[in-house]
C-alpha cells in the first residue's frame, strides 16, 4: 500500500508507521527530550507543571504520567536538518527544543481559540486548568523558544531567531485565516477555493514542519540556500500533513485521532475533503452544499463529501505534496543517510496514526 493510500485509507484499517520511522523518530526524541525538559524547567514552577500535562509528562498536579509525550516528528525534523548538511546531531537539538516548544505554545492557543476539550485523549490544557492559565503556559513556551535560539552562538544564533521569527508569522497568518474561513460561506463567490486552502495550510501547519528543518541546517552551518531548500520541502510536508489531519477528522477513529469524529463540520471548518467535494460536478455535491447550509447531520455530510469525491482528492492532493517534498530535498546536496531518514519521515507524516 502506497503513502497516499494509507493517508485516505477505510476506517478501522490502522496502519503502522515504517519502523525505519519509529526508529527515526525514537532516536530524536531521546537525544531531545532532556534538553526539553531542561528548559520548560526554567520557567515557573506552576507553569512548568501546565507545560509538562500538555506534554504528557505529568496528570494535573504534577504526578508522573506515562501517557505519550507525541510522535515528535517536528523535532525530529530539526535534528535531521542538521544531520542533512554534514553536522553532528547534537547541532540540532536547541533547534529542536524550540520548534517543540513553538509547537506546544500554538497547540495550546490553537485548543483555547477552538474551544477543543480533548487532546490526545485528555483534556486539553485550558479544561483541566482554566483558559486564562493555558494561554499564559503558551506565552511561556513561546518565550522559552525564543531564548533558546537567541543563546546560541553567533551569527548563526542571530539567523536561527530571524528564521523562526519569519515562521512565526506565517503560523499566525495561517492561523487568522482558519478561523476567518469558518464564517465564508460553503458555495458563491465568497467561497474558499482550495488555493487559499493550500495557502493557509502552508501557514499553520507548513511553516513551523519547514522551519524544524530549516533551523537545523543554520545551527549546523549550512548555507542559506540549504536551508531554504529543506524549508520547502518541510511546507510541502505541511500541506500533506493538514490535508491527511482533514480526513482523519472526517473518517479517523477517534479513539486513534483522541479527537471526537466529524468535529470540524459541526464547527464549519473549510477543510481540503469538504472544499475539494464541493467543487465537483456531481448530485451528491449539490446535497452536500444544501446539506451544509441548513446544518445538517455531520455523519450524513462525510458521507456525501465522499460519493462527491473528496477523499480522492485528498489523497491527490497528499501525493503532489509528497512530490513536491521530495522534489525540494533531491534539488540541493544534502548527506544521502539524513535524506533517507527525511523521507521516512515524510512518508510516515502521510501513513501516521494520531
Amino acid at each position: 500500500m502506497s503513502a497516499l493510500d494509507a493517508a485516505v485509507r477505510e476506517p478501522g484499517s490502522p496502519l503502522a508507521a515504517p519502523p525505519h520511522a519509529r526508529e527515526v523518530l525514537a532516536r530524536c526524541r531521546a537525544l531531545v527530550r532532556p534538553a526539553l525538559r531542561e528548559t520548560v524547567g526554567r520557567t515557573h514552577p506552576w507553569v512548568a507543571e501546565m507545560a509538562g500535562y500538555s506534554f504528557g509528562w505529568c496528570a494535573v498536579g504534577g504526578a508522573p504520567a506515562t501517557g505519550s509525550d507525541g510522535k515528535g516528528l517536528r523535532q525530529a525534523l530539526a535534528v535531521l536538518g542538521a544531520e542533512a548538511v554534514g553536522a553532528p546531531a547534537r547541532a540540532g537539538v536547541p533547534a529542536a527544543v524550540a520548534v517543540e516548544l513553538v509547537h506546544a505554545f500554538s497547540l495550546l492557543h490553537d485548543d483555547v481559540m477552538d474551544g477543543d476539550p480533548v487532546r490526545r485523549g485528555r483534556a486539553t490544557v485550558w479544561k483541566a486548568y482554566g483558559t486564562g492559565a493555558a494561554v499564559l503556559t503558551g506565552d511561556a513556551l513561546f518565550a522559552l523558544a525564543v531564548e533558546t535560539l537567541a543563546r546560541q552562538p553567533l551569527p548563526a544564533g542571530a539567523e536561527a531567531v530571524r528564521t523562526l521569527s519569519g515562521a512565526l508569522g506565517d503560523l499566525v497568518r495561517g492561523q487568522a485565516d482558519d478561523l476567518l474561513f469558518t464564517d465564508r460561506p460553503w458555495t458563491g463567490p465568497e467561497r474558499v477555493p482550495p488555493q487559499d486552502y493550500r495557502t493557509m495550510a502552508e501557514g499553520k501547519t507548513g511553516a513551523l514542519l519547514g522551519c524544524a528543518a530549516a533551523l537545523g541546517a543554520v545551527l549546523g552551518g549550512a548555507p542559506a540556500a540549504t536551508a531554504a531548500a529543506l524549508d520547502r520541502a518541510g511546507r510541502h510536508l505541511g500541506i500533506a500533513f493538514q490535508v491527511v489531519d482533514d480526513v482523519l477528522g472526517l473518517w479517523g477513529d477517534p479513539s486513534v485521532t483522541g479527537k471526537p469524529v466529524h468535529g470540524d463540520l459541526r464547527e464549519g471548518k473549510k477543510t481540503f475533503p469538504v472544499l475539494a467535494a464541493l467543487g465537483s460536478p456531481v448530485p451528491a455535491a449539490r446535497r452536500l452544499a444544501a446539506l451544509l447550509e441548513r446544518g445538517g447531520d455531520p455523519g450524513e455530510a462525510a458521507a456525501l463529501v465522499e460519493a462527491a469525491g473528496g477523499r480522492a482528492a485528498a489523497r491527490a492532493e497528499t501525493g503532489r505534496q509528497v512530490a513536491a517534498a521530495e522534489a525540494a530535498l533531491a534539488a540541493t546536496p544534502l548527506a544521502a543517510g539524513a535524506v533517507r531518514e527525511l523521507r521516512a519521515l515524510v512518508d510516515f507524516a502521510v501513513r501516521r496514526d494520531l
